[in-house]
């Protein structure tokens, strides 16, 4: 089945419950800090964040599923002026391997899960492309992003709870950011 543009339209402005919460603090830290039009090479296949950025203003092309641990060459050839990586860093075993090989005068805006003592890393138990490797700690991320030469310019952490506290662990959500942005740039 094709999707049509009408079809893949989405009302970020009444974006409201999770994860879409998540989209929208993720749009307005993308248009405040590389306001549109930008050319965008986001890292993952096309998903609905790639269309609500282009619904926003944005040229935006994904990579197409390749093992970025080891095949990075899209990436480092790409001629856009910004790299997007919403929640897939987490998932590589070396994302300093890619973070390093990026040409340098390219901007980048990603998002990384936190490590939250009071949960373990996710884990899918069958699908091997759905596991966190990593989870950061706000300082450790920035250390791996100046490591492989990127300067920071600006960054926020978010949390995100569920809006159901049926537990511990979704009441220290609302106390606990779970999520790092950051802007940078590799001069």
């Amino acid at each position: 089945m094709s999707n049509t543009n009408e079809e893949k339209l989405v009302d970020v402005k009444n974006l409201s419950y999770y994860p879409h919460r998540r989209i929208k603090a993720t749009i307005a830290f993308l248009k405040k800090h590389a306001p549109p039009p930008r050319s965008i090479l986001d890292l993952g296949v096309d998903n609905m964040l790639s269309d609500i950025m282009r619904q926003e203003g944005y040229h935006v092309d994904n990579t197409r599923g390749e093992d970025l641990d080891v095949n990075y060459q899209s990436v480092i050839e790409s001629e856009a002026e910004l790299i997007t990586s919403f929640e897939i860093f987490e998932h590589m075993v070396a994302p300093y391997n890619l973070l390093s090989q990026i040409p340098q005068g390219k901007h980048l805006i990603s998002t990384v899960p936190l490590k939250v003592w009071f949960k373990k890393a996710h884990w899918h138990p069958t699908d091997p492309r759905d596991r966190h490797y990593h989870e950061f700690e706000p300082r450790q991320y920035d250390m791996l992003l100046e490591k492989a030469g990127w300067q920071i310019k600006a960054s926020e952490t978010w949390s995100f709870p569920a809006g159901k506290v049926n537990g511990i662990r979704p009441l220290l959500r609302f106390f606990y950011p779970t999520f790092y942005a950051v802007f940078a740039i590799k001069e």
